[in-house]
C-alpha cells in the first residue's frame, strides 16, 4: 500500500459490463450504466447502443415476422393484428405489402422452414407457405392398413391374427387409406374403423389398379360397419386403394392450438396447447404435415405448463412452470421403438425450480427465467445429474422487479442474449463471463432503455427487428431513436483509493479519458463525491482522449460519470490524487 503521501493514480479499462449489486463494484463494471454495450465487430470499447430507426407503421400490433429464401428472393411475411401480410418489396422503403390471410390468432406466433416451404402456427392455425401463396396445411393421408383381404384379415403371412399397421392415424387430417388385395370374387370390403364421417363431410374415393372410383356411381357404404361395396368386384390380385374419412375432434387440435415449436431430431416439436399444458408432440421424420396420435410425451403427472421447449446436447429439454414439491425439468431422447422407429419418452430431471416466462438455447448453454432471474442448466456424465447454476447475479435486483418480468421476450444478437422486457432490455454477454462465489458461470451484462415499449424482438441475419402495439417496426441502426437522440451513460465504480478510513483530494492535473472518435463534442465528464452529482466540463472526442481537470477534496469515495446525448465511446479513464486526514464524524 502506498504511503499517505504518495500520488495515487486509478486506471479504468476492460469495461465489462454494469453490476447493480451495489455491493463492492469492480473497477471494470459500473453500478450505474443506461444505453451502452461493446459492439466487438467495431472495436474494442463500450459506446452507445445503436439506435431505432422506423421501417413502417403497419397499423396493428405486430405479432411474427418470417422470412423464406426460396429460387434466390428472399420474402418476407408480417402478422400484423389478424392479418399475415407480404412484405412486397422487402427491404426496400416505403414498404409495399399485400395480405396473404386473415384470421390470425392475436398473440405472438411462431415459424420453422422445410423443403423450401415456410411453416407458421398461432395457436389457432397451422399455415404453410410457399413463396406465392398460404393455405392451411393439408395432413399427409397415411395407409393406416396394407395389404388387406376384403374381409379386412391380412394377406401377408404373420404369426398373429392382427391386421398389419402400416402407418398410424395423422392427427393434421381426417383422411386414412386402407390398401387391399382383391380376390375376383367379393364385392364387400372392410375398413379397419367404423363409424366414419358422414358423405356431407367426406364423399369417399376409391381406385382399383389406379382407375378412379366415385361413390354412389361405382361403390355405396355403409358408414356404421365402415364396409364399402363395390357394383363390380375388383379383379383378383387387383390393387384397391379405398380413402375415408373419421374425424377425431381432439386431434387437429393438438398442434393447431400449440404455441411454441422448436427443430429436433429432423423433426418438429410442438407444445404451449392450453388443453395439453404438460404435453409435447412431434410430427413424422422430415414430414412436418404428419404428426401421429401416439407422438405423444406427457412431462409430469401434474397439469403445471410447459413454458419453453430447448434443443441442446442431444436432447430436447422441456422446463415448466413452477409447481411445489416437482420436477420442473424433463428432457425427451431419442430411442428406437418396433413400431415407429424412434420415439422420444419422457424422462423426469432433478431441479424443481420452475419457470415463469420462458427459455433458450444460448450458445450451448440451456437457460430459462426463474422468479430469481436467469438460470442455467449445467449437466453431468448423466442428464439426470442436472446442476442449477445462476447467471444473473449482476442484474436480478432490477430485472426481477420488472413489471412484465414474466413475459420476457428474447432474441440473440451480435454475442448476446437480448432480454426484453417492455421498454427494457438487459443483454448477457456471451463472450465475458466470469466464475462467482458459489463457482457458477455467469455473464457480464449491459442495459438498455428504448423511448417506448416494445412488445416484439426477432433477429435475422445479423439484423434485430423491434415491434411495437401501434403497428411500428423499426431495425436497430444508426445513430437516434425515430429522430431523438439518444442519451446514454457510465459511471465507474465507487473508489475510496485503497482508505477506506480516510478522506481523499484529487489531483487537478493527470486525468486523461481514452475515447472513441465520433464527432461528438458534447460528452459531460462530471464527478460524483460521496453520491452527490458534481457537473464538471463538456468535451470533444475529436483527438481521441479527453484530458479533464477535476478538483474535489476531503471525500470518502468517488466516481466518474461520463454521458452524452450523442453517441459517444469510452475505452479507459483515470483519476489521480492524494490521501488526505481521517475521516471525521
Amino acid at each position: 500500500m502506498s504511503s499517505l503521501t504518495d500520488l495515487i493514480t486509478r486506471n479504468y479499462r476492460n469495461f465489462r459490463g454494469v453490476d447493480f449489486t451495489n455491493n463492492d463494484v469492480k473497477e471494470y463494471r459500473s453500478p450505474s450504466a443506461l444505453n451502452m454495450w461493446r459492439n466487438y465487430e467495431d472495436s474494442d470499447c463500450i459506446q452507445t447502443r445503436p439506435g431505432m430507426k422506423l421501417l413502417n407503421n403497419f397499423g396493428n400490433k405486430i405479432l411474427g415476422l418470417f422470412f423464406l429464401n426460396k429460387d434466390d428472393i428472399l420474402h418476407c411475411l408480417v402478422h400484423v393484428g389478424p392479418k399475415l401480410l407480404e412484405w412486397t418489396n422487402y427491404p426496400n422503403l416505403p414498404v409495399e405489402t399485400s395480405e396473404l390471410f386473415d384470421g390470425m390468432n392475436l398473440i405472438e406466433s411462431h415459424y420453422f422452414v422445410f423443403d423450401n416451404t415456410l411453416f407458421i402456427i398461432d395457436g389457432i392455425n397451422y399455415l404453410e407457405y410457399d413463396g406465392k401463396d398460404v393455405k392451411k396445411v393439408e395432413g399427409t393421408i397415411p395407409i393406416t392398413s396394407y395389404y388387406k383381404n376384403p374381409n379386412g384379415s391380412t394377406s401377408i403371412d404373420t404369426t398373429t391374427d392382427t391386421d398389419l399397421i402400416y402407418q398410424p392415424v395423422n392427427c393434421l387430417t381426417s383422411l386414412r387409406k386402407n390398401v387391399f388385395i382383391g380376390d375376383g370374387e367379393s364385392i364387400d370390403y372392410y375398413l379397419d374403423s367404423q363409424d366414419l364421417d358422414s358423405p356431407s363431410v367426406y364423399l369417399m374415393e376409391a381406385e382399383v389398379n389406379s382407375v378412379k372410383l366415385i361413390e354412389n356411381a361405382d361403390f355405396d357404404v355403409d358408414r356404421d360397419t365402415g364396409i364399402v361395396t363395390f357394383h363390380d368386384a375388383p379383379e383378383k390380385d387387383a390393387e384397391v386403394i379405398i380413402t375415408y374419412s373419421k374425424t377425431n375432434k381432439d386431434h387437429k387440435g393438438r398442434i393447431l392450438n400449440s404455441t411454441t415449436l422448436c427443430e429436433f431430431d429432423n423433426r418438429i416439436f410442438f407444445s404451449g396447447n392450453p388443453d395439453y399444458p404438460n404435453a409435447v408432440f412431434h410430427c413424422e421424420l422430415n414430414d412436418p404435415r404428419y404428426v401421429r396420435d401416439t407422438a405423444y410425451y406427457e412431462c409430469g403427472l401434474d397439469l403445471a405448463p410447459i413454458k419453453a421447449i430447448i434443443p441442446g446436447n442431444n436432447v430436447l429439454w422441456v422446463i415448466k412452470s413452477i409447481e411445489q414439491n416437482q420436477s420442473s425439468i424433463y428432457y425427451l431422447t431419442a430411442t428406437i421403438d418396433n413400431t415407429y422407429n424412434k420415439i422420444y419418452p419422457s424422462v423426469t430431471g432433478s431441479i424443481s425450480l420452475g419457470c415463469v416466462s420462458t427459455g433458450i438455447n444460448f450458445n450451448d448453454d440451456i437457460v430459462f427465467f426463474s422468479n430469481r432471474g436467469l438460470e442455467g442448466i449445467s449437466s453431468g456424465t448423466l442428464y439426470s445429474e442436472q446442476l442449477l447454476q445462476h447467471r444473473s447475479s449482476f442484474v436480478d435486483t432490477k430485472m426481477i422487479n420488472e413489471t412484465n418480468y414474466k413475459d420476457v421476450k428474447l432474441a440473440e444478437y451480435k454475442g448476446y442474449l437480448l432480454c426484453l422486457i417492455d421498454s427494457h432490455i438487459y443483454l448477457a454477454n456471451s463472450r465475458s463471463k466470469f466464475q462467482n462465489t458459489s463457482n457458477d458461470i455467469e455473464y457480464d451484462w449491459f442495459y438498455w432503455e428504448l423511448p417506448n415499449n416494445i412488445t416484439f424482438i426477432k433477429e435475422y441475419r445479423q439484423n434485430l427487428y423491434l415491434g411495437n402495439e401501434n403497428g411500428e417496426l423499426f431495425i436497430l441502426e444508426g445513430q437516434k431513436d425515430k429522430e431523438e437522440d439518444i442519451p446514454s451513460y457510465w459511471t465507474t465504480s465507487k473508489d475510496d483509493f485503497g482508505y477506506p478510513s480516510y478522506t481523499k483530494t484529487t489531483n487537478k492535473r493527470g486525468n486523461v479519458a481514452e475515447v472513441k472518435p465520433m464527432d461528438n463534442k458534447e460528452i459531460h465528464v462530471d464527478t460524483i463525491v460521496d453520491g452527490v452529482l458534481k457537473e464538471k466540463k463538456i468535451f470533444s472526442d475529436e483527438k481521441g482522449y479527453i484530458a479533464y481537470r477535476i478538483k474535489d477534496k476531503k471525500f470518502k469515495d468517488i466516481q466518474i460519470k461520463f454521458s452524452s446525448n450523442k453517441p459517444f465511446g469510452l475505452f479507459s479513464c483515470t483519476l489521480q490524487g492524494f490521501i488526505a486526514g481521517y475521516i471525521k464524524r
